[in-house]
């Protein structure tokens, strides 16, 4: 029984590139961060790992191939073009290392429950010599290292497009696979929110690590159990915030930055009309049924109050509710600094569901001369 389409194909397909739209792969990639480390010490034993393994490269192998009522030539093209190469390299070796790390976290979890030391500490000796253990594997890594590139270079031609013309601009122009993230935070952020004041807080964050996280449990072997809410929190900022856009500009961005299935075909001509809406605009107009205000600052009022008692309010909240353990552990400054920045953080997934949903485009839009504060 086929759902959508007249082949097990076309509705392979129609339920794909309907689950890699945005607004279902945002949610179900969060889902499968928190079942993959709630279920750590089951989907990591290796036959289950493996499986998954052969699963996804059987995925791949699908989707590189026609079949009977689909065309699946886009994902040939995105997947084998040269400048995407290094991006399914490095999201193999994120699932092998990904594997590894929650494999070995949860052998510790377990001996840790039975009162056995983690593995890393039950070893004879941790003592590494420079010359020759560290000097020999660097010297054969770097002969590895060497030889894989001269043999990308040789098989892989170079992608080097015509000259820059401003006549004739990609589209997609897109920027290179390590900005590809930053450039997806452009569409729901001014560029001195996406380009400046979230890089810097993500710099900000990883220096103060040492200084608000004093937890000594951790430190030296692989766990999970033990720092639950850690790992969660960087893994949320690293694979849900920054490999997941990676991977959404570079295979479901298109022509005119426009959003296409995994298997979609990129027509140029598709044009999506959005109609941007404010704060301002959702709580004058379609709450009280009015009309916005003359004045910018009484205009912008709702979204300012929203942005301070999301910024101010809600912490201490979490300091009565669910973080009380945390706020005793912590303390009130230090609590308060990893509070808002996660707060900052989530405010990020929230934006962009916001803009997807209801073409939100700014809580607080004050575009003055003086101040230029759109958030």
């Amino acid at each position: 029984m086929h759902l959508i389409g007249s082949t097990i194909f076309e509705t392979i397909d129609y339920w794909a590139n309907t689950l890699t739209n945005p607004t279902w792969l945002f949610p179900i990639s969060i889902v499968l961060l928190i079942l993959s480390l709630r279920y750590a010490h089951v989907w990591t034993r290796p036959p289950i790992a493996i499986g998954i393994g052969v699963f996804l490269a059987a995925l791949v192998a699908y989707s590189c191939m026609d079949w009977p009522g689909v065309d699946h030539s886009q994902f040939r093209e995105s997947i084998t073009k040269a400048d995407n190469l290094p991006i399914i390299i490095i999201l193999t070796l994120l699932y092998i290392t990904y594997w590894i790390s929650l494999r070995k976290a949860s052998l510790n979890d377990a001996r840790i429950a039975q009162g056995k030391p983690p593995l890393e500490a039950s070893e004879k000796s941790r003592k590494v010599l420079v010359w020759p253990d560290l000097v020999y594997t660097e010297l054969i890594a770097m002969v590895v290292c060497t030889a894989i590139l001269i043999l990308w270079s040789v098989a892989v031609p170079a992608p080097i497009e015509e000259p820059a013309n401003i006549a004739r601009t990609p589209n997609p122009s897109k920027a290179p696979w390590y900005f590809l993230g930053l450039q997806e935070l452009l569409v729901y952020f001014d560029p001195w929110l996406a380009g400046v004041v979230l890089p810097g807080l993500i710099m900000v964050g990883l220096i103060a690590i040492p200084y608000v996280d004093r937890n000594p449990k951790g430190n030296g072997y692989y766990t999970l159990r033990e720092r639950k809410m850690a790992i969660f929190v960087f893994l949320f900022g690293f694979l849900i915030l920054w490999v997941l856009q990676v991977f959404l500009g570079t295979f479901l961005r298109g022509p005119g930055w426009n959003f296409f299935g995994v298997y979609e075909y990129w027509d140029h001509n598709k044009i999506e009309p959005l109609e941007n809406i404010d704060i301002s605009e959702i709580f004058y107009v379609n709450i009280l049924g009015g009309y916005e205000p003359d004045s910018v600052w009484v205009r912008e009022l709702p979204g300012i109050a929203l942005v301070i008692i999301y910024m101010t309010v809600l912490p201490l909240v979490i300091a009565r509710t669910v973080g009380k353990k945390m706020f005793r552990e912590l303390g009130a400054i230090r609590f308060g600094i990893v509070v808002n920045l996660a707060l900052i953080m989530a405010a990020v997934p929230l934006k962009m569901v916001a803009r997807w949903l209801f073409n939100l485009k700014y809580v607080v839009n004050l575009d003055i001369p003086e101040i230029n504060l759109n958030i």
